[in-house]
């Protein structure tokens, strides 16, 4: 059998297709499988905010097409840019264990968030931390960051900010672990839904390539991360919102954490639940009803 993996070029994205690649070969040492390089639009805005571009899946649609003209057989993706709604024939075949959540504070000069001075230059793309960060300083200057993990650490190192944000999970995959100043305890930062998750989408129709890929996923992930993109779905977010949510699970009893918030940080809402792992389906949706309620929908309405 030919296997035809769609993912994005950037060494992120390619690091996760070798490894479900290199992870498919053990179980099945016979197959064929190539890469199939494709780039998206979010690849291909590099100098505007991706939450001014606007849209769901800039880092998959092209990818998904790719699957529905059969001109790959699945795709790779990091789960925190898969939006929480796929199109008709696509379904995600296995989600992968989970890195290290966190986000992780980078700096050449800084100890850890908490030491940043007054007025000091933070540089992030994201909305969800940029508004957690305002919320808590809000005299710290949040200046755009986009690129690949390489160029985002060279524009640090060029003394373009103080420090800078960077998911913890894709620096260790790319062996830029010993970069990180300190990592931001969840109880400060809500992650990005999905974030330090790989997942494996395909077309549901191909029976047994679905059978062989359900063989990757990890069941504690896999229900964590589905919660997630059930309270994404709820709030129909995206990745381009202030809003987080992250679901951990231990001794058998789940927690979950989520927030919405202004862009500014001027008005952060959390909630959180916790309980018995048989009750975390549906965990999500509540908790993101519980946040609308509290004003969440009145931010969003200023949002989306």
């Amino acid at each position: 059998m030919t296997l035809r993996i769609a993912t994005r070029g950037s060494k992120l994205a390619l690091w996760q297709a070798e490894h479900v690649r290199a992870r498919l070969l053990h179980l099945q040492p016979g197959l064929t499988i190539e890469l199939v390089i494709l780039k998206t639009q979010g690849d291909k805005i590099l100098d505007v905010a991706l939450a001014k571009v606007g849209g769901k899946g800039l880092f998959v649609k092209e990818i998904e097409d790719a699957l529905l003209e059969k001109r790959a057989d699945l795709a790779v993706h990091s789960m925190k840019d898969v939006p929480s709604e796929l199109p008709e024939g696509l379904g995600l075949a296995a989600i992968l264990e989970r890195e290290d959540p966190r986000d992780a504070f980078l700096s050449v000069k800084i100890a850890s968030l908490q030491d940043i001075p007054q007025g000091a230059t933070l540089g992030t793309s994201s909305l969800r931390r940029a508004a957690q960060i305002l919320a808590w300083r809000p005299d710290i200057k949040i200046e755009l960051l986009r690129g690949n993990v390489d160029t985002r650490l060279a524009k640090l190192d060029e003394g373009r900010y103080d420090a800078i944000l960077l998911a913890a999970a894709g620096l260790n995959r790319l062996g830029f672990g010993h970069r990180i100043t300190s990592t931001l305890d969840l109880d400060c930062m809500v992650p990005a839904v999905g974030q330090g998750a790989v997942g494996v989408e395909c077309r549901l129709a191909d029976s047994e390539i679905v059978e062989l890929i359900r063989r990757l996923n990890h069941d504690d992930t896999s229900a964590c991360v589905l919660v997630e993109r059930e309270f994404n779905l709820a709030i129909g977010g995206s990745c381009q919102i202030p809003a987080g949510c992250h679901a951990r699970i231990a001794a058998g009893r789940f927690h979950l954490d989520a927030f919405i918030a202004s862009p500014n940080g001027s008005t952060l809402l959390r909630r959180s639940a916790s309980g018995a792992v048989a009750d975390l389906s549906g965990s999500g949706a509540k908790l993101a009803a519980e946040l609308l309620d509290a004003g969440g929908r009145h931010l969003l309405a200023q949002i989306l």
